[in-house]
């Protein structure tokens, strides 16, 4: 007999997949969302209830599914459909030119097309469909053998899960990158944790890809394009320009950066169009490929063991340029790490003029051996981040100034650290005047509290006018103090003023960011407030406690355990509650006898009507006790939206979960 119920379940599960997918493919493909992100919740919302209702609709291709838990034990060989073989280059016109010579010596008499692409600056990857539905993914590897990464690959929005039609067998080729300001902010958070800096957004991509834990690569901001088939079944092409369209048809985020050439002269056109615009693009390129546009002309050229001859990479050169370094200064950051920076004589680079390139750290500088007075070549990593990258030492004049590790703090002349396992110097003062300039502003970053009109500039003459100690200080600031600031009237202090107590309510997750807890970003800081619901409540729990939670790993804990240790930073989360900003509700429950003593609970995913905290205290009052890791003795695990990897402990151990409708009723059945 059919379960109508069931039936109509799997109905409305299928539907709301290919609604949800559809706006995926609007918001990261097309860049035009079609609803907002509240009904976009609404929609996975509707899908997680019913998939956790009956466990067997859930499907591997499921929006649900993108983003694992568990970090793997290990990366297992994929071996690619068809080779992905590597490109050969050209660094000039003449090499362009050489290779048409060798496409039309093959083809005699025959008209050749070409399509010209960005070449993107990124990490090669290779994706299955079958019938329709992302199966597996891969590294490039050695060409035939690749590192499976399929549930990376999953955790990333611009990958499709499911296609628009039902290709009976596809293998994708595509780059998986990092746009500059992805990578500029990555490394700015790296070096304020006192770790190497990536060398470039191509390392960066790579990096998030190439680990083993799927959700540092969702907390990254990744994309991917897609550029091309290695192997199908089910569809004929003419060329590889229909294939580009049809990718784009199927749901697949191609570039828009393409070009049909119907010469090689149009080709060496668009080469050079791109030697200045590439500069204004939000990723990386490093050249453009050009490809023969014919699939039949393409099969009859073949290949070398290596390389397709029907291809060919175009490579702009390096952008550098030649300067001097005229000085070197320590910059403290917001966790008391001090970061190099060459003060250079100015030169064009790169589209735009350069006077300061980052040093990083003191082993950098000691292993390219820079000096005051050196003549240096630097260019922009990644075409952001201006760097030094080697010494002219032929051109030295012998009154260059070796640079040795700084000992005090340029700042508050404490004496500086270094721990062994660290490349980082740090200031250990609490009351460093530059951890106080940079942890404000940190605090009121977007990210963070999010304080409107309140910038670099303007805090550091609150801080000089000794109106500011700390973040908390902020919130006492009256509109008559700022009047009377320079460039500061009234209306643009009660502007000012409005904005601080504004952010009084923010979520406890702003917040938790805003401190600036070493290795806590903001994915951690909303992991962090959704499991405890309160400062308090995370200054009490314990380190076994912490690395229990899915995504916090040893050194979030270790770092946690350490602020909520230190008696200044207490003191400071009693100035922010006493000045009335959001800290959560503050007060652990106790158990008390009642209908669900002896019953053990744990709660993972977000809740549409409680928060953490007060499901907990809801639990707690009946006499039910929460706990943070699943295990055989735990009598109801609640699911609420994206659960994480405790919901899938649950299923495997037998343990009962409730649905957010289950646990009201339970309640009210109490």
């Amino acid at each position: 007999m059919v379960d109508n119920n069931l039936e109509s379940s799997r109905q409305r599960a299928e539907e709301l997949r290919r609604e949800i997918e559809e706006h995926n493919y609007r918001y990261y493909v097309l860049d035009n969302p079609l609803i907002s992100d509240t009904q976009y919740d609404r929609l996975m919302q509707e899908l997680l209830r019913l998939e956790k209702e009956f466990p067997g609709l859930q499907s591997p291709d499921s929006p649900t599914q993108r983003v694992g838990g568990q970090p793997r034990e290990g990366f297992s060989a994929v071996k690619h459909l068809e080779p992905m073989l590597s490109l050969a280059n050209a660094f000039d016109i003449s090499d362009l030119l050489d290779f048409d010579r060798r496409v039309r010596g093959a083809l005699p008499g025959e008209t050749v097309e070409y399509v010209v692409e960005l070449k993107i600056d990124g990490l090669a990857v290779s994706l299955y469909y079958e019938h329709g539905v992302f199966m597996r993914g891969a590294t490039r590897g050695d060409g035939t053998l690749g590192e499976d990464i399929t549930a990376n690959l999953r955790a990333m929005r611009s990958v499709p899960l499911r296609l628009r039609q039902n290709i009976p067998a596809l293998e994708v080729r595509g780059e998986a990158y990092m746009s500059k300001d992805a990578f500029s902010q990555l490394n700015s958070a790296r070096e304020e944790a006192g770790e190497h800096p990536f060398a470039n957004p191509r390392n960066a991509a790579a990096g998030s890809l190439r680990q083993l834990n799927p959700s540092v690569t969702a907390a990254r901001r990744l994309s991917v394009y897609f550029y091309g088939i290695g192997h199908s079944r089910g569809i004929e092409l003419p060329g590889h320009w229909v294939g580009l369209s049809m990718l784009a048809e199927l749901g697949f985020r191609v570039n828009p950066q393409r070009v049909l050439c119907l010469d090689i002269d149009e080709v060496i056109e668009t080469c050079r169009r791109w030697q200045d615009e590439r500069f204004k693009l939000p990723y990386s390129i490093d050249g453009l490929v050009v490809k023969v546009n014919s699939l039949h002309q393409q099969q009859r050229l073949g290949a070398t063991m290596k390389s397709p001859r029907w291809a060919v990479a175009f490579k702009y050169p390096a952008e550098e340029a030649r300067t001097v370094v005229r000085d070197i200064f320590w910059r403290v950051g917001r966790t008391g790490v001090l970061t190099p920076t060459a003060v250079l004589e100015p030169v064009s680079l790169a589209g735009s003029t350069v006077s300061r390139a980052t040093l990083h750290n003191i082993d950098i500088i000691h292993n390219k051996d820079i000096r005051i007075g050196d003549t240096v070549i630097v260019h922009k990593a990644g075409d952001v981040i201006p760097e030094v990258i080697s010494v002219v030492e032929n051109l030295r004049q012998g009154n260059e100034i070796p640079v040795g590790e700084p000992a005090d703090c340029p700042e508050c002349n404490s004496p500086l650290v270094r721990q062994e396992d660290e490349v980082a110097i740090r200031c250990p003062n609490p009351s460093c005047p530059a951890l106080l300039r940079e942890g404000l502003i940190h605090f009121v970053s977007r990210g963070a509290m999010d304080v409107a009109g309140l910038g670099p500039a303007l805090i550091s003459l609150l801080i000089r006018e000794n109106l500011v100690r700390d973040a908390a200080d902020l919130y006492v600031l009256e509109p008559q103090a700022l009047a009377g600031l320079e460039r500061m009237g009234p209306k643009s202090a009660q502007n000012l003023a409005d904005a601080i107590a504004a952010t009084r309510d923010n979520p406890l997750h702003r917040l938790i960011f805003g401190l600036g807890i070493r290795h806590v970003g903001e994915r951690a800081g909303k992991i962090l407030a959704e499991h405890y619901g309160s400062l308090d409540e995370l200054a009490r729990t314990t380190y076994d406690e912490l690395v229990a939670i899915p995504e916090i790993g040893p050194k979030i804990a270790a770092s946690i355990q350490e602020y909520f240790q230190n008696p200044e930073n207490l003191h400071l989360i009693h100035k922010l509650r006493s000045a009335g900003v959001n800290t959560g509700a503050g007060v652990k429950t106790a158990a008390q006898p009642g209908p669900l003593t002896g019953k053990t609970f744990v709660l993972t995913g977000t809740l549409e009507k409680y928060s953490r905290q007060e499901a907990k205290e809801k639990i707690e009052v009946l006499g039910g006790k929460v706990s943070s890791g699943v295990s055989k003795k735990t009598n109801y695990v609640i699911a609420g939206d994206s659960p994480g990897s405790k919901y899938q402990k649950a299923l495997a151990l037998g343990v009962a979960v409730l649905t957010e409708n289950d646990f009201e009723e339970l309640l009210q059945e109490q």
